[in-house]
C-alpha cells in the first residue's frame, strides 16, 4: 500500500503501513467534515480558519491517500460522493469520540469538581478512608472519588499502569519509582478466642504464641509480611492453618478456634475474641500514602495529597 505525500507542493509516494493510517490522515478529519457540512470549500475555510486554498489541496491529497474520491466537485461546490457519505459517518463518531475524550479529561482536573483515583487497604476502609474524604468534602465538597480497595502491592503495580493517583498503603513502599510518606502508625493485637489460654491476659509477648496455629492473609499482603518479621524477631516461624484476603475474616476464624492472629484493631468489637497488647517485639504497622515520582496532579488530586499529608500523626484518630 503506498500514499502520495507532498514536499513544496510536488507530490512524493512513499510507502504507508495500515498501523499508520491514524497518524496520516487524523489532522485532516476535521477539514473534511467541515467541508462536507457545507458543502463549499470556501465556507468551510472560512469557518476554520484557514486558506481556501489550503483547504482545497488538503481535501485532494486527502484523497489520494486514500485512493478515492471523497466529493464530486461542482465548481466551487462539492457533493459527497457515496464513499464520502460512509467516511464522513465514521469520521463524526471519531470526532465526537475525541471530544468526549477532551471533556471528560476536563472535567477530571476541574479544580473544583474534578476526580481523584484513591487506592487504600481493606483494613482501612471501614471508617479510616470515610472520615478522610468526609473531611477532605467539607472545603471541596464537588470533588469525585474513583476509590480502590486492594492490597499493598496490587495497588502500586494499578498507580503504575496509571490507574491511580495516590494510594493509602502499608508498610511504607520503598522504590526508586514512588515517592511515599508515612502518616501513621497503628498497633497491632494478637487476636485469640476467647476461651483461649492466654484470652486472661491483657499483655503478651509474641514468643508466648509460637507453639500456636495462625491464621494469616495471603503472601503478598502487606500485614502477611509484618507478621512474618515479628514472628521472625520473636525466635519462631509461624505454623499457618488458612491464608485469607481479609481482616475481618481473620478474625471470625479465630473466634471459631482455628487459629491466632495479629491484626490491627477492629472498628466494631467483635465477640469470641481477646485482643491482646503485644509487648515485645514492638508491633506495630507503619501506614503511608504513596505516588508516582515525578507525576502531574490535577489540581483536585494535589489538593488531597495536601490534606493527607497535614494528617500526619492524626490518620487513625
Amino acid at each position: 500500500m503506498s500514499r502520495i505525500s507532498y514536499e513544496n507542493d510536488i507530490p512524493v509516494t512513499a510507502d504507508v503501513e495500515a498501523e499508520s493510517w491514524a497518524a496520516a490522515l487524523t489532522p485532516r478529519l476535521a477539514q473534511f467534515a467541515a467541508v462536507a457540512r457545507h458543502e463549499h470549500v470556501t465556507r468551510a475555510a472560512q469557518e476554520l480558519g484557514v486558506p481556501q486554498s489550503t483547504l482545497s489541496r488538503a481535501m485532494v491529497r486527502l484523497e489520494e491517500d486514500l485512493g478515492v474520491s471523497l466529493f464530486a466537485r461542482r465548481g466551487r461546490t462539492v457533493a459527497l460522493t457515496p464513499a464520502g457519505r460512509t467516511f464522513l459517518r465514521s469520521v463524526e463518531r471519531a470526532l465526537a469520540e475525541v471530544d468526549r475524550a477532551a471533556e471528560s479529561v476536563r472535567a477530571d482536573a476541574d479544580p473544583a469538581a474534578g476526580r481523584v483515583s484513591f487506592g487504600f487497604l481493606h483494613t482501612l476502609g471501614t471508617e479510616t478512608v470515610p472520615g478522610l474524604i468526609r473531611s477532605f468534602r467539607v472545603d471541596h465538597p464537588r470533588v469525585r472519588f474513583q476509590l480502590v480497595q486492594n492490597y499493598g502491592e496490587a495497588m502500586i503495580e494499578r498507580m503504575r499502569a496509571g490507574g491511580l493517583d495516590l494510594c493509602l498503603t502499608s508498610p511504607v513502599p520503598d522504590a526508586p519509582d514512588l515517592v511515599a510518606r508515612r502518616l501513621d502508625e497503628q498497633r497491632l493485637r494478637l487476636v485469640v478466642p476467647d476461651d483461649h489460654r492466654l484470652a486472661g491476659r491483657r499483655r503478651v509477648r509474641l514468643a508466648e504464641a509460637a507453639s500456636e496455629l495462625f491464621v494469616t492473609l495471603e503472601p503478598g499482603y502487606g500485614l502477611r509480611r509484618i507478621t512474618d518479621a515479628l514472628c521472625a524477631e520473636a525466635g519462631f516461624t509461624p505454623r499457618i492453618a488458612f491464608e485469607g484476603e481479609e481482616a475481618e475474616t481473620l478474625r471470625g476464624l479465630v473466634a471459631a478456634g482455628l487459629g491466632v492472629a495479629l491484626l490491627p484493631p477492629p472498628a466494631v468489637p467483635r465477640p469470641g475474641v481477646a485482643e491482646l497488647t503485644v509487648t515485645a517485639p514492638r508491633a506495630v504497622r507503619e501506614i503511608g500514602v504513596a505516588w508516582l515520582d515525578g507525576h502531574p496532579d490535577t489540581p483536585p488530586v494535589a489538593a488531597f495529597k495536601k490534606f493527607l499529608l497535614s494528617r500526619r500523626g492524626q490518620l487513625l484518630t
